[in-house]
This record gives C-alpha cells, structure tokens and sequence, in this order.
C-alpha cells in the first residue's frame, strides 16, 4: 500500500475496502480490528458508498508486521545480498519467489507517506517497542499469516 500507481484503477477503493473487510471477518478470533460501520454518515457524498468505514481510533505500534513465506520484494533483495531477511539466516540457493522453509516474521518500520518502510531486525523492534510488545507482535502475526496462508492454500490460490 505504500507504492503509488501510475494510473488510475476504477473502483479500487471500493475492492480495497471489500477485501479488507473480508480478511478483517477471517481473522477476526486472532485479531481484533477498528470498524464500528461501514454505513454512511449523513450527508456524505454518495461516491463515498462501499469506500466509507466508520473507525474507532486507536493507538498505532509504529511497526509494519510483515510475515513472509515465500521470497520476493525487499525480502528477495537483501537476501541477495547478505543471505539474511531482517537478521534471520536462509539457506543457500534460493530465488525469487522461492518457498521459504516455515513463514518468518521481518519487520519494518513505518515510514512517512510518501516514503518507503525500513526491513529491520527483530532485535531492533524489542529495543523500540519493549520484549514483550515485540513478542506478542511476531506471535499474532505468524497467527495471522498461517490463516492467510490456509484460506489461500484451500482455495487454490497458493
């Protein structure tokens, strides 16, 4: 979500808030999430229909929880270079795209919009976040990825 597209997509804001709604109802036993509503307020603008959620606000760990079960992306580009993902050693001879040996959890910091996140390493986000927050963030997030990753598998999709 943090690269900007050339172009246009129609109703992208209406398939993104689909499909998050749909994921935020699969995980909803592991994680709880911030939608109070996805009705529209009064008076607001009719466009806004399936693009709208009505949010509790909340306090943001600025940290991006990625899990990664296959290498790709920044993940594919740091291994190349050092055979590391955010700290954490992989075996020899892996390519884009290659299944990894079980889902890791690599990091990131938040960055600005605009801006691209930082890979850092586990260490890293105990030292900003406390061992405990740390902790409880790899957990729920390897959590979610292996549902994702089972949604997915029995679907066909992986």
């Amino acid at each position: 979500y943090d690269w900007v597209l050339p172009t246009e997509i129609p109703d992208k804001g209406r398939v993104l808030t689909r499909l998050s709604l749909w994921w935020f109802d699969q995980l909803a036993d592991l994680v709880p999430n911030h939608v109070l509503s996805t009705e529209l307020p009064p008076g607001a603008p009719a466009d806004w229909e399936g693009r709208t959620l009505i949010c509790k606000s909340l306090r943001m760990v600025q940290v991006e929880c990625v899990a990664r079960g296959y290498l790709t992306g920044s993940g594919l580009v740091e291994y190349n270079a050092t055979r590391t993902v955010c700290g954490i050693g992989l075996p020899e001879g892996l390519a884009d795209g290659s299944e990894l040996p079980g889902p890791i959890f690599t990091p990131a910091t938040k960055a600005a919009v605009g801006d691209h996140d930082e890979n850092v390493s586990y260490e890293e986000i105990a030292r900003e976040v406390g061992v405990e927050t740390a902790a409880e963030l790899r957990r729920t997030t390897l959590d979610v990825y292996r549902r994702a990753r089972d949604i997915a598998h029995n679907r066909g999709i992986i």
